[in-house]
């Protein structure tokens, strides 16, 4: 945070010690991403939806999962944090239910520049071995994944390219390493579903998001100065892309267009699921996120667990 004078620092410690509940930095809220992480760390619970056509089988099995994260806060600038799922998996006359895998994280907010609508964070992810269920192939070695998160507003622009102030930024980058060079999965290939053993490569998952803040269509912010309120309560048009890159395979990438719809204690958003490749899948599917921001709606999460 870059401190113009004491007046202005203690401004931006009063706004920073209400907003924690949320991905802001300044007049920029970040909306909760649904295919990759964001530079968000907060209290949280989450639901994501998805009806995708996956590449297996030829393009021909249908995923429906349902998958939870939970995070907390230990302090004001880190979170640990919990996800998981179920998949309902159907390919011609075959469907099967079961669990996806268990992950266990930790995360840190460690830059933030509210005058410049600027976050970074990182993370380490611990993935569970055989926390995923067999029935539906999602039992998997252990892995860690360490990541890096990062968000940009354009909100700070000077005058003579103000059309711009609405358009945000967010990226992530994973490397993930599997501790175990092989899992058993399942392939359903010839009409029919059997048991092989399949490599677990070391995969790189990237992702960016374009979103466009409707606030900044008012006059209700001033550039370079912070606002009254939290930029909440608006709806946020964007396009997320996502990709996973195996090493040694090909990579796979959705391009998703939705809205999120921010409120003080909820976040709701809608997507489409498009493939940008074969290995992608076929057919667009859609994806549904409800994101609730606990420290607004549970009395005992006022506080990080060790303080501030």
């Amino acid at each position: 945070m870059r401190l113009r004078s004491i007046a202005l620092a203690a401004g931006l410690a009063v706004f920073a010690s209400g907003a924690q509940a949320h991905a802001i930095a300044g007049n920029r809220f970040f909306p909760g991403t649904t295919t990759f992480d964001d530079p968000a760390v907060a209290d949280e619970f989450q639901v994501i939806y998805d009806d995708v056509r996956t590449p297996l089988g030829d393009g021909k099995v249908t995923d429906r999962t349902g998958d939870f994260a939970f995070a907390r806060l230990l302090t004001d600038r880190i979170a640990i944090g919990v996800e998981s799922g179920v998949v309902e998996r159907s390919w011609a006359s075959v469907k099967q239910t079961g669990a996806l895998g268990t992950s266990v994280n930790i995360k840190t907010n460690f830059y933030r520049d509210d005058l410049n609508e600027t976050l970074f964070a990182t993370s380490l992810t611990y993935s569970i071995a055989n926390s995923g269920s067999d029935r539906v192939g999602t039992r998997t070695p252990s892995s860690l994944q360490p990541a890096l998160f990062a968000g940009q507003g354009l909100g700070n622009l000077p005058e003579s390219v103000a059309f711009l102030r609405p358009l945000g930024f967010v990226g992530a980058a994973a490397l993930e390493f599997p501790l175990r060079g092989s899992a058993e999965t399942l392939d359903y290939s010839d009409g029919r579903t059997v048991a092989v053993t399949e490599r677990t490569p070391v995969t790189l998952h990237t992702g960016f998001a374009i979103e466009y803040s409707t606030l900044y269509l008012t006059e209700r912010f001033v550039p370079g100065k912070l606002p009254d309120e939290e930029p909440l309560f608006q709806v946020i048009p964007l396009v997320e892309f996502a990709f996973d890159s195996p090493q040694g395979e090909k990579t796979r990438g959705t391009v998703n267009p939705g809205l999120s719809y921010i409120h003080d204690e909820w976040q709701v958003s809608a997507e489409a699921v498009v493939p940008l490749t074969r290995e992608s899948g076929r057919g667009t599917g859609f994806r549904l996120q409800f994101l609730m921001f606990l420290d607004q709606i549970v009395p005992g999460f006022a506080e990080p667990l060790l303080g501030r």
